[in-house]
């Protein structure tokens, strides 16, 4: 009997509102941001100069390639064009 009194003593709980769990969420969001970012690891001023040098010699490497085919590939055209006229 002592457990049926207990059980209907007990209240449900309450949510908190919509805006007291929206800001709970948000905080806790930052929360978790921060303790990404912590995790991090920089690259090194070496590293960075490295890596920006190899990207570099890349855009100069492509840009070469297409401009060489664009080139090869307007003369066949006019070539072309030229045996056609």
């Amino acid at each position: 009997m002592a457990e049926n009194v207990k059980k209907a003593e007990k209240k449900p709980e309450k949510k908190p509102n919509g805006l007291v769990r929206f800001f709970k969420r948000v905080a806790k969001f930052f929360r978790d941001c921060k303790g990404e970012i912590k995790k991090i690891v920089w690259p090194t001023p070496k590293a960075t100069f490295k890596n920006t040098g190899v990207v570099l010699v890349t855009i100069i490497a492509v840009t070469v390639l297409v401009f060489l085919l664009d080139t090869v590939f307007m003369n066949l055209l006019g070539l072309v064009m030229d045996v056609a006229g």
